[in-house]
Order: structure tokens, then C-alpha cells, then sequence
């Protein structure tokens, strides 16, 4: 999967990004929901081996344009695992007691702890992502943050966190398409809003603040993948893919009963 990975100071252009790519994977989805099972079964022991060893941090960001995708990897990617070690960050407008503070304070308090798992659903990228194209805040400032956020992911990795960010490629096409669905659909039409539509009006220039993202906060202890999300199945497989292999890396180990418990016998 290591063709999704963005290399740091890389310039990004998602036009050239193809949201339909099933990579070399031969097979179809039939053969891609199959691979899955496996991952996530692999996913499962590794995030009770991460719980149980207490050492090691795991952040997740997920970003998308609207009908991304995010809601769906996390419910499929993460199915099974233990909601011990596992919680969901969202991230939506501040709060009057966040605004109080820096935009990184709310989303510090949410980074994982040792042995934990966090999914971040959008993230601290809304504060060069939203702001941006909405001009919440002049350039100057908006600008300044992608230094900030490098730094603040790069203390996060130094303090043993392991980071993994992806963003979600979809067109517009299928975007069109399951908002379509969602109004279509008497149980989805609660997820509809009509300020999806006057968000899609912008999607140029959200399409410029994402390759901006991409490029400039990619780096080594924190890369982004930019994943083909097109079809659902190839989504899931190429996160269920990257985390796996990241896991697997990290080499970890059950702990040693903290008593001898040799001779032991329950009885």
C-alpha cells in the first residue's frame, strides 16, 4: 500500500488521483471482503496484544470530503476489536469553552494514552481545511498552522505515539451520488442536511486546501495515505492493510505476570 503514501514536502495534485484505483489487487470486491476478514482478524489480536503490553500509542485520523467514507471504515475496519482499548474522536464546530483556548487544546485531551487506540473522525486538519475555504480566519493565520500542527504531531510521536492519517478520495460524481442515496433513502435522510449542498459548491476549493494538507503535513512519523474510496471495499482494505502492517512493526510483546505463577493450579 505503500503506493497511497504521501512523501514529505511532496506537492499534491488529486486530479491526478484516481478515487476508482484498486491498486494491483486482483479479485473484485467478493475476493477484497474475504482479505478483510482476515486483517480484521488479525486487527483484533494486535489491539489486545497493544492493550495488554501498555506501551505503545496509536492515533488514526480519518479525513473525507462529505459521504467520505469515514463512518463506514471505522464500523468495518474496526469491527470486532475491543472497545477496552479502542474509542472514537469526533471533531465538530467548538464548543464556547474550546474557542477559550488554543485549536489544538480539544484535540490534545483526545490523543491516545499507552495502549490505546484513538480514531480521530475529522480532526485538528478542519482548523487549515474549513477555515480555510469559509475565510473564518485571514491567511496569515491559517498558514502559520501547518508548522503548528507538525510540531504538535511531532511531540506526539516523540511521546511514543504511533501516528497513521488518511484522507478518503472520493469524486464528485460518487459524492452526488450517495447524497442522492441519502435523501432517497427514508433511513439514511436524517444524515442529509442542506448545507451539504452549499458545501459541495466549494469543492474546487476544498480539492486546493486538501493537496495543501497532503503536501505539507506528510513526514515520516506522521504520514498521510491518500485512499481510493470510491468503492467501500477497497477503502477498507487498503486501512485495514496500512494498520496491520504498522502493528505488526511494532514488534510488541505480552507482559510477564507481574506474581510467579508457577506451580499455580485453580482449583
Amino acid at each position: 500500500m505503500k503506493q497511497y503514501l504521501v512523501k514529505p514536502d511532496t506537492k499534491v495534485n488529486l486530479a491526478k488521483v484516481d478515487p476508482d484505483d484498486t491498486g494491483d489487487f486482483k479479485g473484485g470486491k467478493e475476493k477484497g471482503l474475504t482479505e478483510i476478514e482476515k486483517l480484521n482478524s488479525k486487527l483484533e489480536s494486535l489491539q489486545e496484544l497493544l492493550f495488554a503490553e501498555h506501551k505503545h500509542k496509536v492515533l488514526i485520523v480519518l479525513q473525507a470530503m462529505d459521504t467520505g467514507g469515514k463512518d463506514g471504515a471505522i464500523r468495518r475496519v474496526f469491527d470486532g476489536v475491543n472497545p477496552a482499548g479502542v474509542r472514537v474522536a469526533s471533531f465538530k464546530a467548538p464548543t464556547p469553552e474550546e474557542l477559550d483556548h488554543d485549536y489544538l487544546w480539544r484535540i490534545h485531551r483526545q490523543a491516545p494514552g499507552k495502549g490505546e487506540m484513538v480514531i480521530f473522525n475529522r480532526s485538528h486538519y478542519e482548523d487549515v481545511l474549513v477555515v480555510r475555504v469559509h475565510n473564518l480566519v485571514p491567511p496569515e493565520v491559517w498558514k502559520k498552522r501547518f508548522d503548528q500542527i507538525n510540531e504538535f504531531e511531532r511531540i506526539l510521536a516523540e511521546s511514543g505515539t504511533t501516528i497513521l492519517k488518511f484522507y478518503l478520495h472520493i469524486d464528485r460524481d460518487e459524492q452526488k451520488e450517495r447524497l442522492q442515496a441519502r435523501l432517497d433513502d427514508p433511513t439514511k435522510r436524517w444524515k442529509f442536511r442542506l448545507g451539504d449542498l452549499e458545501e459541495r459548491k466549494l469543492w474546487d476549493d476544498y480539492m486546493k486546501a486538501y493537496e495543501d494538507v497532503l503536501g505539507k503535513t506528510s513526514a515520516d512519523y506522521a504520514p498521510w495515505y491518500i485512499v481510493p474510496a470510491n468503492r467501500k471495499w477497497y477503502r477498507d482494505l487498503v486501512i485495514s492493510s496500512v494498520l496491520v502492517e504498522t502493528l505488526e512493526g511494532l514488534k510488541m510483546k505480552y507482559p510477564a505476570p507481574e506474581e510467579n505463577l508457577d506451580g499455580v493450579v485453580v482449583e
